[in-house]
């Protein structure tokens, strides 16, 4: 029973990353969430990171999606089909007479109660015995080391690649919440449409999201640094090579910023005082990919007068905790909506 019990799992399904936490083990599948399909046939021909290495660079019959758009399901069957993959992935040494996992997956706190079913039953098309949803903040909080069960104020912020979620949590549930579809890929939207404007060369997600992560910077850069980036010219159609300093894209990505720092602001102004004080005491804890965005705690931290840490692992956060919560899988059993419904 031990053996068959290990076999459950928490999956972080993000718009970015797919993480699969199996119990007892850690996390055991880190794959992007990209699919490759083949349009003649309808054949996945590729998921995951050979997925993502086609992106930009596939024949007319070959298309590259990626399933998840700001953080739920915008293709269902291939959603399942990727999921499938990644679980098969996670149990390739499973015993043959192991019963199927039961599955914890993280779902954004602004999800509607469709975009709930929908994943719910596509976790289960791919294998799970039973799914149960998760709020990402609460994931995340659990993930970051949060006292979340105590009478006691915490604040995340996971800033993931399509929702940034923002969340109070008191004793095993979310007070107050704020889920934004802008998050990390509209930070690589808005330095490709900078890119393109500024200098009329076209430039692919992947450039960009280097870019971002090379020397993006929320607020005023501390040196600017400057970066060559490779893209299409628009005016000649041809191959060019410019280079961009870390100042440019910093005021691309205002925006952005500004919209994160609105929904943090929004979501402490519905605090009750006790819980708003404890927040004072305890600071704001940033997690997701988007939060390594250099200078944004800091940004966070002047808008808001109050500490801000990042988590401490960012990008493992929701998926630690999406596995941890397989601890109170009675929990959610018998309260299936604790944790993805704000309790406003």
């Amino acid at each position: 029973m031990a053996f068959n019990f290990s076999q459950d799992l928490g999956i972080d399904l993000g718009t970015a990353n797919t993480l699969v936490y199996m119990k007892s083990k850690g996390i055991v599948v880190r794959e992007p969430s990209v699919v490759a399909r083949n349009n003649s046939t309808g054949d996945i021909e590729a998921v995951g990171g050979d997925a993502r290495n086609m992106i930009g660079r596939t024949p007319g019959n070959i298309s590259v999606i990626r399933p998840m758009r700001d953080g739920v399901i915008a293709d269902y069957d291939t959603t399942a089909a990727m999921m499938k993959y990644y679980i098969r992935l996670a149990q390739k040494n499973r015993s043959a007479f192991a019963r199927k996992p039961n599955v914890m997956v993280c779902v954004p706190s602004g999800i509607t109660m469709v975009e709930e079913r929908a994943v719910i039953d596509a976790t289960k098309q791919a294998g799970a015995k039973e799914a149960y949803p998760i709020a990402e903040p609460f994931a995340a909080a659990i993930g970051a080391g949060l006292p979340v069960w105590e009478p006691t104020g915490s604040m995340i912020v996971d800033i993931g690649g399509g929702t940034t979620e923002v969340a109070i949590i008191s004793l095993g549930g979310i007070v107050t919440s704020k889920s934004i579809r802008v998050a990390g890929d509209d930070m690589d939207e808005a330095i490709i449409q900078y890119v393109r404007k500024k200098y009329n060369l076209m430039i692919g997600e992947r450039s960009a999201e280097s870019i971002k992560m090379d020397i993006g910077y929320a607020g005023e850069p501390t040196e600017d640094a400057e970066m060559d980036i490779r893209g299409r010219d628009l005016l000649t159609g041809l191959p060019k090579t410019i280079s961009v300093t870390a100042k440019e894209i910093s005021s691309s990505l205002n925006d952005t910023i500004s919209a994160i720092v609105d929904a943090v602001k929004n979501t402490l102004e519905k605090t009750p005082p006790e819980l708003a004080a404890d927040i004072m005491d305890r600071g704001i804890v940033l997690s997701g990919g988007g939060a390594l965005l250099a200078g944004l705690d800091q940004v966070i931290s002047d808008e808001t007068k109050m500490p801000v840490f990042l988590a401490e692992s960012p990008l493992d956060s929701v998926a630690i905790g999406t596995g941890k919560s397989l601890d109170y899988i009675q929990h959610f059993k018998s309260q299936p909506n604790i944790a993805t419904r704000s309790m406003e």
